[in-house]
């Protein structure tokens, strides 16, 4: 199966971009938020690939980072998100908005997706609120920000941002609302942030969430 791909970008379209890898154009279907952040015709690329094989077709979908298709993969394990409800959740909600939405049992936030009712939203929800903390993690902190390509993520500091979410869970809040709460403070504060800085950041963002 084909999990990454590194090459030049030979087509721009509205749902998909076409990859020139050593002369061969590969068709990858991205979510909005990742085309809109892509380099323009000709220039270099990196995407993570997540290979869906079908009798009568093989569909490539293409990611920021890694982190990204995690939840690709994990938001298709919910009864009725398919392939094209979980690429439209990630084009319409970033994966901080969309960690905190499931942690906090947001499902109005989820039902901004189009194609996403509220019966879906509940299942999201109910079905994912174990899960997110694993995929908030503070380890994937430099995925959340920005992919290998054409938007890199700052280096943050690791234990600074592990001793932030250990905080605020020692406040009363879930890891998976602690982890993306830090996560979207530690994109803001840069690679520097000390773990007071991203305490008070990520109150803020708790607040405003």
């Amino acid at each position: 199966m084909i999990g990454k791909l590194k090459g030049i970008v030979d087509e721009l379209g509205e749902n998909w971009i076409i990859i020139d890898v050593n002369g061969v154009g590969y068709n990858v279907e991205c979510a909005s938020r990742v085309l809109a952040n892509l380099p323009s015709v000709g220039e270099k690329v990196t995407l993570s690939i997540e290979t869906h094989v079908r009798e009568t077709e093989i569909r490539l979908f293409g990611f920021a980072t890694p982190h990204e298709r995690d939840w690709f993969r994990m938001l298709q394990s919910v009864q009725g998100v398919g392939a094209k409800v979980a690429l439209a959740m990630l084009g319409t909600l970033s994966i901080t908005e969309l960690a905190n939405a499931i942690a906090s049992g947001d499902k109005k936030t989820i039902t901004r997706t189009p194609g996403v009712g509220p019966k879906v939203a509940t299942r999201i929800v109910t079905e994912l609120k174990d899960k997110v903390g694993t995929l908030a993690d503070v380890g994937n902190l430099a995925d959340i920000a920005g992919g290998e390509g054409f938007a890199p993520a700052p280096e943050f500091a690791a234990a600074a941002a592990a001793d932030a979410v250990s905080a605020l869970m020692n406040l009363g809040y879930a890891q998976a609302q602690a982890s993306a709460a830090i996560s979207a403070a530690a994109s803001k504060a840069g690679k520097d942030a000390k773990a007071e800085e991203l305490i008070r950041r990520g109150l803020k963002e708790l607040a405003q969430g």
